[in-house]
């Protein structure tokens, strides 16, 4: 595999495993963007539609089931499963209904989430519908999901636009589809910042962990965005309107949507064994100021509905609530409740779609996903829970693009309620200013993926800076040291990238940005192959590196990963001979608050000392090209070295090196880097270039950074040749090659920049 090659299997999106139709081969009874998202589905054979309420997702889910043939099993909410027999049968399909796996035919068969069980997975493909149930149903059936359909060769997922601040609901759906797990999501794009949630609408995208009870906010690493919009645009079709990928509107216009509260003041409530009520502090005080307010709000009710004209929607949440609203309505209504038969809800769903009774009570859980109630232009929810997503669903399943007349929605309140509802608004803002935000943003994508093309190219720079001793090249160093001719350099030292994601960059030419180890070190030994090349017989090469922290959330465990091993084994394999290295000592204090590791904090060794450990140190590994050494380093010749200071450097353990004796370096972090960049000690620098070069001699730096390797090299009075793929990095670098003074530092004279 080329470098080209590699860079294009390092690119983070998911590829297609389906296969290429025609447009004509899609019923043309569906609009132009339908059939494109088909078309698009079928070549990904693993996807996700989320598109909002009305959107045609049923005639795109059938097509797509047709297209990519054999024995399909499309999942449905209850009843949903006959809504979509019915909508089949517009598109001149069949779909068989199946209880269970011996039931099933060849083609397309539907069946209900509350049957998961009486199957094993044994079908060429798998439709979720409303797939959102992957985040609002139990752990438990969430997995069983997974687990069954672990394998099928193609998958689908569609639902309304998920809420975009929850990343659960996107880990979830890319797990299922097998694109990622939920864990490897989280280690390619997000950062724990474990501190208390907050969301930024105006800065940069984040992410909540919505179940987190600590509050510990997941948020997209600042230079990931980019990389996590077009990696979500590589597996999932994000629409509110098919404008938004440059579609015609016209027919998916919302009707008229109004939210009326209708709030009964209540004066002198007050909840046992409390003098005065001060608000709702959970979920159990929620639930019994609702049961205590039923009659208040049943008197709004019977002035809302009292002999019902047009049909009604009554969406309530307790027991009691459902059961006080059928008997002050006895008549005119029918109740659909959890306990109910499959077939008693079906029936009573279908005959109220048919307009044969005029009041429907449900609740949200049971009716409101899915379902198209767009016979109906009036809903009143008698019982509100803090569910945004439910509500949303709930409005929708009359407020959908087809609808014809304005829709009314009637929210009855008590005003010791009234929380609930302010915190829905909230949530309601927030979600629609994050969603539109990132439709806006991740359009571009999804039209390149639509057209089959790539409209968002990444920008590479390349630049060249010559000082008098000092040559800097910004760009890829796996490119720039092609430049560089064979068996011209004397030693090169440098701090590798650690295989830490989107800290420092977006850009797949960026060494950390790499999903695992093995794409690191196949990456990394492009590099360390090429430094041999031009590197003289018998010199050295010092590579900085340290042991890395393992991550429950990146790695499953918590605890080590031997980093300066694998570097070993790499330059073994590209022909290099290890020869040494030393240990450089840390402060733990230190540490322990510059990276916020508990491990080496004293409550934690108070608390239980079996999670503490020694700080991490740095360690220098020392690499020799085979061959003889044309050029004795003599460094006691050259006045840089005794017998007393190389008794201490040949200990091995550095215990002298000061921690903050490093090239400034606030300036040339950019707002967006995660980390500070970590340049090495300068005394570290020093030692190995006094001790493995001599004045005159070319040091090479392929990760220069702010440029404290070159730096010090033309302060020991050597050459310098420094590469560094990141614009503000490569400028902080020449700035502080350039502070130096040429005329105090050198006592002969230069001619010649080193060549490249």
């Amino acid at each position: 595999m080329n470098y080209q090659e590699f860079l294009e299997s390092k690119r983070f999106k998911y590829l297609s495993s389906g296969k290429i139709i025609n447009k004509g081969e899609i019923n043309p009874i569906l609009f132009d963007f339908q059939q494109d998202i088909v078309k698009w589905a079928v070549k990904k054979g693993r996807c996700a539609i989320f598109l909002d309420t009305g959107l045609g997702k049923t005639f795109i889910q059938l097509e797509w089931a047709r297209l990519i043939g054999g024995r399909c099993l499309i999942v449905a909410p209850l009843s949903v499963g006959r809504q979509t027999i019915r909508e089949a049968t517009k598109i001149g399909l069949v779909l068989n209904y199946a209880h269970d796996e011996s039931q099933l035919k060849e083609g397309i068969n539907i069946t209900n989430y509350e049957l998961i069980d009486n199957f094993t997975g044994n079908v060429d493909s798998i439709v979720l519908d409303e797939s959102s149930i992957l985040i609002s149903i139990s752990g438990k059936i969430k997995r069983k999901l997974i687990d069954i359909f672990r394998g099928v060769k193609h998958k689908l997922c569609c639902t309304a636009t998920p809420a975009p601040n929850d990343y659960i609901e996107i880990g979830n759906h890319a797990w299922f589809l097998e694109v990622c797990t939920h864990q490897e999501m989280l280690a390619m794009f997000f950062i724990n910042a474990n501190k208390e949630h907050t969301i930024d609408f105006n800065g940069k995208l984040i992410i909540k962990k919505g179940s987190n009870k600590g509050g510990q906010e997941w948020r997209i690493k600042h230079h990931a965005e980019e990389r996590f919009l077009n990696w979500m645009s590589s597996w999932a079709m994000f629409m509110m309107k098919p404008s938004d990928l440059g579609y015609d509107d016209e027919g998916f216009d919302l009707p008229e949507l109004t939210i009326t509260p209708l709030i009964q003041e209540v004066i002198g409530y007050h909840q046992e064994d409390v003098l005065f009520f001060d608000g709702l502090a959970g979920i159990s005080d929620r639930a019994k100021v609702r049961s205590d307010m039923v009659d208040v709000k049943l008197e709004i009710l019977n002035g809302l509905i009292r002999e019902p004209e047009e049909q009604w929607l009554i969406w309530c949440g307790l027991d009691k609530e459902s059961a006080v609203v059928k008997k002050a309505l006895n008549g005119y209504c029918r109740e659909v409740k959890g306990s109910d038969s499959i077939e008693s809800k079906i029936k009573n769903f279908e005959d109220f779609q048919d307009g044969k009774y005029p009041v429907l009570i449900t609740k949200s859980k049971i009716g409101g996903y899915g379902m198209n109630f767009q016979n109906a232009n009036n809903m009143v929810f008698f019982g509100l829970n803090d569910s945004w997503e439910t509500f949303y669903q709930s409005i929708r399943r009359e407020w959908r693009f087809g609808q014809k007349r304005p829709v009314n929605v009637y929210i009855i309140l008590a005003s010791p309620e009234l929380e609930i509802y302010e915190n829905i608004k909230r949530k309601e803002l927030q979600a629609t200013r994050l969603r539109t935000k990132m439709v806006d943003r991740i359009k571009l994508y999804e039209k390149g993926e639509i057209m089959d093309v790539e409209l968002v190219k990444e920008e590479y720079c390349e630049d060249l800076v010559i000082g008098d001793t000092w040559r800097a090249m910004r760009g890829d160093s796996v490119l720039r040291l092609k430049e560089v001719a064979d068996e011209s350099i004397d030693l090169s030292i440098y701090s590798p990238p650690f295989a830490d994601l989107f800290v420092y960059s977006n850009s797949e030419r960026d060494l950390g940005n790499c999903k695992n180890w093995n794409e690191f070190f196949t990456h990394y030994g492009f590099i360390v192959k090429d430094i041999l090349r031009c590197t003289k017989p018998g010199r050295l090469s010092c590579v900085h590196t340290s042991d890395v922290p393992a991550m429950a959330s990146r790695d499953g465990y918590i605890g080590l990963k031997d980093f300066p091993g694998h570097v070993i084994k790499l330059h073994q394999d590209m022909g290099w001979v290890f020869v040494g290295r030393a240990f450089v000592q840390k402060n733990p204090q230190s540490q322990a608050i510059r990276v916020k590791c508990k491990s080496l904090l004293f409550v934690q060794m108070k608390k239980d000392s079996s999670h503490s450990r020694p700080a991490l140190i740095d360690q220098i590994l020392i690499f020799k090209k085979p061959g003889e050494n044309a050029i004795p380093i003599e460094p006691v010749k050259n006045r840089e070295l005794d017998n007393e200071t190389w008794i201490s450097w040949a200990h091995g353990i550095w215990t002298d090196i000061s921690e903050t004796n490093t090239l400034q370096y606030y300036c040339a972090r950019d707002t967006m880097d995660e980390k500070h960049i970590c340049p090495l000690q300068l005394e570290t620098i020093e030692r190995c270039i006094k001790l493995y070069s001599n004045p005159g001699e070319t040091v090479l730096t392929p990760f220069m950074g702010i440029g404290s390797e070159a730096f010090v090299a033309v302060k020991l009075r050597r050459r310098a040749l420094g590469i560094e793929l990141k614009g503000s990095y490569f400028r902080i670098a020449v700035q502080n090659l350039v502070s130096l003074n040429q005329d105090d530092l050198f006592q002969e004279t230069v001619n010649a920049a080193p060549q490249a």
